[in-house]
């Protein structure tokens, strides 16, 4: 946050608190009258309090289905839901939430800029705008499979990159990841937290994110903001990430604060982003603004926050293209996340393509993906207590327990750091003319390979 001098400010900064104040003003309404429930609520977030009842009656559930999950659900409002409810696949995209970590990866050249920038402001603004990205990637409304205990997901062939996240924990759900190029090492340790709300879910993302640039050995760490899915059941569903972004050189001091505008009146601020990247002083030295969903841009200020003169206000970065109509509106580089093309020789069998529900849902075979995700679960209860019987413990393969516990805006976190074993694995493989070229779509998904248990 700015100091308190900088909070008084006129001009730019001003309306960028001014903005903030209205935090959660997007228009609502209880439709209690139209579905005989307390608490419901439905936002359209393109329009008023007027709309809500005929909102209501928009999304892609079928009435009789609203009305059925509305009272299976409404017993976990206050809950924290993220894996103790059993989900139907319609409301499923072909992806698992370890494949979503590796969406931040679209734009990394933003981290190679950062990287080789000699300016210590403007790398912020690189990595920030890095940061921001994968936000467009992150409106999609449907939900990512949850990984299965020991689950994988390895990436290459992008952006010079090798990317690697593996399922560290089954209770609580916890995921760590790592990637590097020559410009940069990325490490997170993942543990998302939720609140169900009734028509609504709060997605606090407990974690700690860190990106090395190797240049001059600077350190950044990222605490992003909370997330807020509307309309889940009843209306259109749609998600909103209103509060503030912060990422901090730990090596300098310098920061950069970005504030996710609500969306308020007839949409007013959704999707914008504004803020500064400030000195060790808390000095505001560039500020930044745009919207999530479409681009960034930057431009020198003077002390009061407003821009310097002489200059003038320069894109960073811009979404790319997509596919148009895209059923679960995936962008370019999703698909590209699923596809084999990005997979590396010898694909570990515990890699998120072969999971079988996963893979059906792709081909749009509701039935067999639905059969296959009941599979999986129940073969992960049988494997969690053939370990307990035998007081045996899991042990991932590619990340290790730190021993450091983290403090984060919602609670402490135990950090996972990679191991440094998956890189020599893929040396080995990469630099072998004896592997056997098979094809990759008959491999098994096989998740429980790893740790001190076989799969039964």
């Amino acid at each position: 946050m700015a100091s308190n001098d900088q909070k008084q400010g006129g001009g730019f900064f001003s309306s960028i608190a001014s903005s903030l104040s209205n935090f959660g003003s997007a228009m609502h309404k209880s439709v209690n009258g139209l579905v005989g429930y307390e608490g419901l609520e439905v936002i359209n977030p393109e329009g008023g309090t007027e709309d809500a009842e005929e909102e209501a009656q928009r999304g892609r559930w079928k009435q009789e289905d609203r009305d059925s999950y509305w009272k299976m659900m409404h017993k976990y409002i206050g809950s924290d839901v993220t894996s103790m409810v059993t989900l139907p696949v319609l409301i499923f995209e072909p992806m698992t939430m370890i494949q979503k970590m590796a969406e931040l990866m679209e734009y990394c050249h933003l981290l190679d800029l950062a990287d080789e920038c000699e300016d210590p402001y403007m790398r912020l603004v690189y990595a920030a705008s890095w940061a921001i990205s994968v936000y467009y990637a992150y409106q999609r409304t449907w939900k990512p499979f949850n990984p299965i205990l020991g689950e994988t997901y390895e990436m290459v062939n992008h952006g010079g990159i090798t990317f690697i996240s593996e399922q560290v924990s089954h209770h609580p759900p916890m995921s760590a990841g790592h990637a590097e190029n020559e410009h940069f090492t990325y490490d997170v340790t993942s543990k998302l937290k939720t609140k169900f709300l009734g028509n609504s879910l709060d997605v606090y993302p407990v974690g700690r994110t860190r990106v090395t640039l190797k240049k001059d050995g600077v350190v950044l760490d990222l605490v992003p903001p909370p997330t807020k899915v509307n309309n889940l059941i009843f209306g259109r569903t749609w998600v909103d990430s209103p509060g503030e972004m912060v990422m901090t050189n730990l090596t300098t001091g310098d920061k950069v604060v970005l504030y996710f505008q609500p969306c308020g009146w007839l949409g007013a601020g959704r999707y914008e982003v504004d803020g500064y990247v400030y000195n060790a002083t808390e000095e505001p030295k560039i500020l930044m603004t745009g919207k999530w969903n479409k681009s960034m841009s930057y431009q020198p200020c003077d002390l009061e926050g407003e821009p310097l003169s002489g200059t003038e206000l320069k894109e960073v970065w811009r979404v790319a293209a997509t596919p148009e109509n895209d059923k679960f509106q995936f962008t370019h580089f999703a698909h590209k996340i699923n596809s084999f093309d990005t997979a590396p020789r010898k694909l570990l069998a515990s890699d998120s393509r072969l999971r079988p529900d996963r893979y059906a849902l792709e081909k749009g075979d509701l039935s067999k993906a639905g059969a296959e995700k009941s599979s999986l679960e129940e073969r992960q209860r049988a494997e969690r207590r053939n370990r307990e019987a035998k007081n045996q413990q899991f042990t991932p393969r590619w990340f290790s327990v730190s021993g450091e516990v983290t403090p984060t805006p919602w609670e402490d976190l135990e950090v996972y750091e990679y191991n440094g074993k998956y890189g020599e694995h893929r040396a080995a493989v990469d630099s072998s003319d004896c592997i056997e070229e098979v094809d990759v779509k008959s491999i098994e998904f096989n998740p429980w390979q790893y740790g001190n248990v076989s799969a039964e």
